[in-house]
């Protein structure tokens, strides 16, 4: 069932999309800044993720986001990523003004403040401290990603390279980064509710029309070369059990290719079906637990296989155990039932995921940012598309052994 929208551009950029759903009291509207980890400096990373907070520490006629927001009965969340920023609010139909009126006057004028920057900075180095440094293979991606990405801002994690950065961040870099990013030219406007665009128009033109347009920004990012022979490193650390961690090149999302990725992961390590399950850790117990994913970015990303290693195993046994699955794909085509299997469940997951108000509103935005909203509709059709071949030979291409890069996240010795 395709999912129906209207669209339009407001003259200074913002791109508006709307969706009706009747049944619903509520409505959802979700802003999309096209600005993530990826745009940020070398020397200044984490500042999309550190934008995400200070996007909640008020704006210059609303001292307090949350409190309006709670009074009209509503939630809001946020998210970062290397690729994008995103905002959703969800409320009640008669309450939906409040939404544009907060949106649209922390987009014209976030307050910026030594205060809040300092208060949000804190919080933000007290995430890092959490998940990336005291936490069991909290690091494993920072060194995973150094590893694979010579050249392209992917090589650095959303939260940013170091605690450093995100401690020595001044107001004028933040105020710079905001000005350069969080215009309306950069921005997408979905909403989603029982509302049409006759109705939202008026609404988006009163609250957004007189923002400046700001300058549309214009990305320059260095392409990753083809990585041309393996790359392995080795770390130690107090953690549970040893780890692999073994990440390919992989293409970015507008290509068809991405898609036959998607499907191997789902066939090699998406569940307890999976191909790496049940040979890795079912029937041999080379892993405890092992799982096949990717980060589906928007450049060249990366496929991976992640596993945690069952006691007495050895990295190098497990790996060569881990490429011995890996070579049946490459060498013997899918069987059409096998296919045909992983793409029902991804369908699945697409269905269940148009059952949701803010993922309808969150996925129509996104799908605008690949190229067209209208790409939401044609996602099943480039599953479906992949064919047994294609698979297999994507399967080539991506798992070269000098594509990947391998790291072997060892358990401290006592005496270590």
């Amino acid at each position: 069932m395709k999912l129906l929208f209207e669209r339009t551009v407001l003259s200074n950029g913002l791109r508006l999309i709307v969706h009706n759903d009747p049944t619903t009291p509520m409505v959802a509207v979700n802003i999309l800044y096209d600005v993530g980890a990826r745009d940020e400096e070398p020397e200044r990373t984490g500042f999309a993720h550190l934008f995400e907070h200070l996007m909640f520490g008020g704006s210059v006629h609303i001292p307090v986001y949350d409190e309006p927001l709670q009074m009209a009965g509503g939630e809001n969340n946020a998210y970062t990523t290397n690729d994008i920023t995103n905002y959703y609010v969800q409320l009640p139909l008669q309450n939906l003004e409040t939404a544009f009126w907060l949106e649209s006057d922390r987009m014209l004028s976030l307050a910026f403040s030594k205060k809040s920057l300092d208060v949000q900075r804190k919080v933000v180095s007290e995430e890092f401290k959490e998940h990336y440094l005291n936490k069991p293979y909290g690091d494993a991606w920072q060194h995973l990603r150094s590893l694979a990405y010579r050249v392209h801002p992917y090589q650095w994690m959303t939260i940013g390279k170091n605690l450093q950065q995100i401690e020595e961040a001044q107001l004028s870099d933040v105020k710079a980064f905001f000005k350069k990013h969080y215009n309306p030219s950069n921005a997408i406007l979905c909403v989603a509710g029982n509302v049409t665009l006759e109705s939202i128009l008026p609404l988006a033109e009163k609250w957004f029309g007189n923002i400046p347009a700001g300058e549309k920004f214009h990305r320059d990012i260095p392409q990753e070369p083809r990585q041309l022979e393996a790359r392995h490193a080795r770390l130690q650390a107090e953690v549970p059990a040893d780890a692999l961690y073994k990440a390919w090149h992989m293409p970015g999302r507008n290509t068809q290719a991405y898609y036959a990725c998607d499907l191997i992961t789902e066939i090699m390590g998406n569940g307890y079906s999976s191909r790496l399950y049940q040979q890795l850790v079912k029937e041999e117990q080379w892993f405890s637990s092992i799982q096949c994913y990717h980060t589906g970015s928007l450049d060249p990303g990366l496929l991976v296989v992640e596993g945690k290693l069952s006691e007495g195993r050895k990295l190098e046994d497990a790996d060569a155990a881990v490429c011995t699955v890996l070579q049946k794909l490459l060498d013997e085509p899918v069987h059409e039932d096998e296919l045909q299997k992983a793409k029902n469940k991804i369908a699945t997951t697409i269905e269940f995921e148009d059952m949701n108000l803010l993922s309808r509103a969150n996925n129509l935005a996104f799908y605008e940012l690949l190229g067209n909203a209208g790409y939401i509709n044609e996602e099943m059709e480039r599953y479906m598309a992949v064919t047994r071949e294609l698979l297999q030979s994507t399967a080539a291409e991506i798992l070269r052994p000098e594509n990947c890069s391998s790291l072997y996240y060892e358990k401290a010795s006592p005496n270590s």
